[in-house]
């Protein structure tokens, strides 16, 4: 069955190659990965998204979704690419404490709705990734040390199986697929709505402070002592970072769940440290939680590796401040823990190690090779103090789901694949089957 067939299959629009729009259509949000696929879907609705299916199925084929082109893998040569930009239905409901999300809705429009009612969902650093496609991940919020992963606070699904039938998954319903889809990706159905618990959230403390990067010890010790006690509602990053035509700076974000007075009495050992150059702490607005990082929120070239680290001792401090860090541009350490070391119920596992690290270069071609070359030099140089897990929600191209999982969640997820989706008509950005 032609590729062309597509246009008469669905409602939404087709691009295939050599359309005008095809290439800008494909593109990942990470530009420095190359995503090949035979056809690009932007779904009109639900309806859509089963058509599409449907006839991926009857031709053999296969259908990646990705609502916001986050976490692309790469490998997708002749695949179809189902955009959902258009399933953009949002509805907060304060007195259930639950949001009902479509698939093309970005986060920042739900902290917006959600702020207004004294709430908030578990959104991570950005208000610009899917809540969708962030939470089929596992979704490391701000507020993970508190609630755990977000995936855990879904109350239902609306997907398309790989049959091209539309359902509702709930912990009734269906549990081996509503386990699967909290934490374990997307490859098991495509999901077109999803329903979140919201959390309350009157007041949030939080922001940044910079200071030279001649302080960057003291700073990262400060960081150490500071998570060795910080409650669960209190979030702390640290970042050596490096910018190109820049000086070096140190940075901690934080993020505190709670009045603002107490929040600066929990990290009163920063105001210790002389030389601050920016100090951006205060009440913020819910719908303002991504300008605690100031992350980009538009396309760019990237190279990221991140690992999880077992502690933070003399000698993993040393490998990650001694020297210079060129040519990447930030070594990042963030505080986990908390509710995201219990177990959950869904298919995100419990993370036991207490820090995230993120080796963060730009990956556009003269400086990809150095940048990962160094991210390689650094974790070697780290030994025991890398366990070898990722997140599901950090892999990246190259990395597979077998790194993120226990081997018994893996396996689980492999029976769940296998029972929904023999014929692979569906594909997360990283399978669970090899």
């Amino acid at each position: 069955m032609p590729f062309t067939d597509l246009r008469t299959a669905v409602t939404g629009r087709v691009l295939l190659p050599g359309d005008d729009g095809f290439d800008q259509a494909a593109k990942p949000w990470n530009l420095s990965v190359a995503q090949p696929v035979a056809a690009v879907v932007e779904a009109a609705d639900a309806a859509d998204v089963a058509a599409l299916v449907r006839f991926a199925r009857d031709a053999g084929l296969t259908v990646a979704a990705q609502p916001s082109g986050h976490g692309a893998p790469g490998d997708t040569e002749g695949v179809i690419l189902l955009r959902t930009a258009r399933l953009d239905a949002l509805e907060v409901d304060p007195g259930r404490c639950v949001a009902r999300v479509g698939a093309g809705v970005m986060w920042g429009r739900v902290q917006a709705e959600a702020g207004a009612h004294g709430l908030t969902g578990l959104a991570g650093s950005t208000p610009a990734v899917s809540v969708v496609g962030y939470t089929l991940g596992g979704g490391l919020s701000w507020f993970g040390r508190r609630y755990g992963w977000a995936a855990d606070s879904v109350r239902a699904f609306e997907a398309v199986d790989a049959d091209g039938r539309e359902v509702r998954v709930t912990a009734e319903s269906d549990p081996d697929l509503f386990w699967a889809l909290r934490g374990g990706g997307g490859d098991y159905a495509v999901v077109t709505t999803v329903e979140i618990g919201l959390y309350p959230a009157p007041v949030v403390y939080g922001g940044r402070v910079a200071w030279p990067g001649d302080r960057t010890r003291e700073v990262v010790e400060a960081f150490r002592h500071l998570t060795e006690e910080a409650p669960p509602e209190l979030s702390l990053w640290v970042s050596r970072v490096e910018a190109p035509q820049a000086p070096p700076m140190v940075v901690i974000n934080v993020a505190y769940l709670g009045e603002p007075e107490e929040g600066r009495a929990l990290l009163s050992r920063l105001d210790k440290i002389d030389g601050a150059v920016a100090d951006t702490r205060g009440v913020i607005a819910v719908a303002d939680l991504g300008d605690i990082a100031a992350e980009p929120v538009d396309p760019s070239p990237v190279a990221s590796r991140v690992e999880l680290l077992t502690g933070l001792d003399d000698a993993t401090l040393d490998t990650l401040l001694d020297g210079p860090i060129d040519p990447l541009i930030s070594v990042q350490l963030r505080h986990l823990g908390g509710a995201l070391a219990e177990p959950g119920t869904g298919a995100a596992d419990p993370v036991a190690e207490p820090y995230l690290l993120n080796l963060f270069g730009l990956g556009i071609p003269p400086l990809a090779p150095a940048v990962a070359a160094r991210q390689a030099e650094l974790v070697a140089a780290l030994g025991g103090a890398v366990s070898g897990r990722k997140p599901y929600t950090f892999l990246a191209a190259g990395e597979s789901a077998a790194q993120a999982f226990a081997p018994g969640t893996l396996a689980r997820l492999r029976e769940v694949k296998q029972a929904r989706d023999p014929r692979t008509v569906l594909r997360a950005n990283f399978p669970v089957r090899p």
